[in-house]
């Protein structure tokens, strides 16, 4: 009989030969499948990642949903023909043929299926239209792609411009790359060696062998988002924003990728104080940035690449859509798109009780922190999350820094706008700064709301401090029009459509808004245009229904508008566009662009539109109004997909005939 010792052995020498056996095992499925490589792994190489995504071919089948979805969806997207080739000053800048593209990646050939989504993912992006993209769940930002040098753009004191490696840039990499910084550190040569932080503050002469500005330019071409140049030049370097959890450091474009397409940077710096320049290559590194989990390639489509429930819409009054707390409610499903929303997250009543502009960016907001040093001191109560008050030394001057115009709470940060400026006033502030650098818009009606109550009662912001807008009226929009008109009380009840008529004002010639019936043709008469060679037709000019607003304003201005500044980085998108261009061409308010290389002109926002939706959220329209069916009708996504758009566009101030995006005028900002 074997003792309890050579017992306990045996069941030990089983156990662990098991596990040789499952870990030769698992190390033979590394070896032949890329995705079981990345498994389970916070940081991995770039070239690891890649090669798991370049393992999957292209599916034809997939491949023609994918452009089918996207062509119909375009036929909503107000801009598509405009900007085929846009006017003075961004014809240089926008000069994309949509649909000639999307016919070109039809017929075109690639060696992988992410070799067709960077080519769908950088054709949208050349719009430079943040709320036109395509964006696959599948790859982008599975995993983020990281250096810990962010880069800047700095002047010295006779106005010398030079790239620099952050000051702050150690700082920010060990806080946030704590578990990683090693690699870096250990790849640094010879007796720098161990010596990252030194790297802070140095100056880079040269980027992968060629002028900074190579490589900047390069990024500009490819980020998308912003139409102006300078604008776009400007998103390769770092800067931050007020988010709802506190300040925000944002790496920048060299600093972070979201798909993983470099594996190193070979910089040639001179480091403060050093007398000679040296050269240095940092590896990318890649970190898993989706909440998913795989083992393999299959489990890695399946659990990434796959619609899930919130790509596509729903019918909101279906059997199968009901609330059991209240069944004549239209369903609430937050779409796809939220989650590269340049916003907070926000609440499903709020998404359907107040109409968005927000853009989107493949890379999901992060919370890289901020570096204490460098956050702002002497905070005036009454913020909330991504508005907070401060007063300057001067005892004066008063700024709201307002990362977005977007929170959990709609009413709280209307509130919050509010009490915070009546706060800096009682506090002595006679000016007023608001910082919107990488504000990416949020709730419409915030930005009539932040308008109104620093200008005032006024002819500028009553009945509407926005824009008189547009949307466009193709063949489906007006059959979901007349579908919903011919039934208005049968086909949706809760007025949740965005085309239920119920929803729409237009402006009347007494200065005031005119409400819709429910019956009425809203898109009628047909306002049908030439645009670039190509007919379009659009609905007559519409209004927003922001007011009467959920709470009172002031019944006289808090601020005199000719004594406040608009600051940001150019990355003012959406809702801060409407913002910043009607306080700033109706209200004689200052804007001030912090960054940028000189003799570049710089724009002082971008990406207007008038409200941005996305597929899922038109796929609703079309389900619940039951043309599904129609040829019209974009399919379902079977990937895990996104595709954004400009669903109205904003009439300009100076030249009310024209869309806003193409009167903005060319404004040098102040560096």
């Amino acid at each position: 009989m074997l003792s309890f010792v050579s017992f306990v052995s045996f069941v030990l020498a089983g156990i662990l030969a098991a596990s040789a056996s499952a870990s030769e095992g698992e190390l033979a499925l590394r070896a032949i499948d890329p995705c079981a490589a990345i498994a389970g792994q916070k940081w991995v190489s770039p070239r690891d990642v890649r090669a798991c995504f370049t393992s999957f071919k292209v599916d034809p089948d997939i491949k023609a949903n994918i452009i089918e979805v996207v062509n119909k969806t375009l036929a909503f997207h107000t801009s598509v023909n405009y900007q085929k080739l846009a006017p003075e000053p961004f014809t240089a800048d926008v000069h994309e043929d949509l649909l000639f593209d999307l016919a070109r990646i039809s017929h075109q050939s690639y060696p992988s299926d992410f070799d067709l989504h960077i080519d769908m993912s950088r054709t949208l992006k050349r719009l430079n239209d943040g709320h036109c993209v395509y964006i696959n769940d599948c790859y982008d930002s599975v995993f983020l792609t990281f250096l810990p040098v962010p880069l800047v753009l700095l002047t010295d004191a006779r106005g010398a411009q030079d790239v620099h490696i952050a000051p702050e840039a150690f700082t920010v990499a060990s806080a946030e790359f704590a578990d990683e910084l090693d690699v870096w550190q250990n790849a640094l040569p010879g007796s720098l060696k161990g010596k990252l932080s030194s790297l802070s503050g140095a100056k880079v002469l040269l980027i992968n062998g060629a002028d900074p500005f190579v490589a900047v330019n390069a990024n500009a071409l490819i980020t998308g988002s912003f139409q102006g140049f300078g604008t776009r030049q400007n998103s390769f370097f770092s800067s931050y924003n007020r988010a709802s959890t506190g300040w925000n450091y944002i790496m920048g474009n060299f600093a972070q990728m979201s798909l993983p397409l470099a594996d190193s940077a070979t910089l040639t710096i001179q480091r403060i104080n050093a007398t000679r320049p040296e050269t240095i290559t940092l590896p990318y590194r890649s970190r898993k940035n989706a909440a998913t989990s795989w083992t393999d390639s299959a489990s890695f489509r399946a659990n990434n690449c796959v619609a899930t429930a919130s790509t596509n819409g729903v019918d909101a009054y279906a059997d199968t859509a009901k609330r059991a707390d209240n069944p004549s409610a239209p369903a609430l499903i937050s779409p796809a798109a939220a989650k590269f929303e340049q916003q907070p997250p926000i609440s499903l009543v709020d998404r359907r009780r107040h109409a968005l502009n927000v853009i989107l960016d493949s890379t999901p907001l992060q919370d890289v922190v901020l570096p204490p040093v460098l956050t702002p001191q002497g905070e005036v109560p009454g913020g909330n999350g991504v508005a907070q008050f401060f007063l300057l030394d001067d005892g004066k001057t008063g700024v709201l820094a307002l990362g977005s115009f977007s929170a959990n709470s709609f009413d709280g940060l209307e509130r919050a706008m509010l009490t915070g400026l009546v706060n800096l006033k009682a506090a002595g502030a006679s000016q007023l700064i608001v910082d919107v650098s990488n504000n990416g818009g949020g709730f419409i009606c915030l930005a009539h709301w932040l308008h109104r109550i620093i200008a005032g009662p006024k002819k500028t912001t009553v009945p509407q401090a926005g824009l008189d807008t547009t949307t466009r009226a193709g063949p489906l929009a007006q059959l979901i029009v007349k579908t919903i008109i011919a039934d208005p009380t049968g086909v949706d009840p809760a007025d949740f459509l965005l085309y239920n008529p119920l929803n729409w004002a237009f402006p009347n010639k007494t200065g005031g808004l005119t409400f819709f019936g429910p019956t009425d043709d809203w898109l009628e008469p047909l306002q049908r245009k030439v645009i670039n060679g190509r007919q379009d037709a659009f609905a007559p000019r519409m209004a927003d229904i922001c007011q009467p607003f959920d709470m009172e304003p002031p019944a006289e201005q808090l601020f005199d508008p000719k004594k406040t500044v608009i600051v940001s980085n150019g990355r003012c998108a959406s809702s801060c566009s409407l913002f910043s261009i009607t306080m700033a061409k109706e209200e004689g308010a200052k804007t001030v662009v912090l960054g940028g290389k000189k003799g570049v002109q710089q724009q002082y926002c971008g990406t207007v539109g008038g409200q941005s939706t996305d597929f899922s959220t038109i796929d609703t329209e079309v389900k619940t109004t039951h043309l599904k069916n129609n040829t019209l009708a974009p399919p379902d996504f079977k990937t895990n997909s996104v595709q954004g758009i400009t669903w109205r566009l904003g009439f300009g101030i100076q030249d009310p005939s024209q869309p806003e995006v193409l009167t903005i005028l060319r404004r040098s900002g102040l560096r």
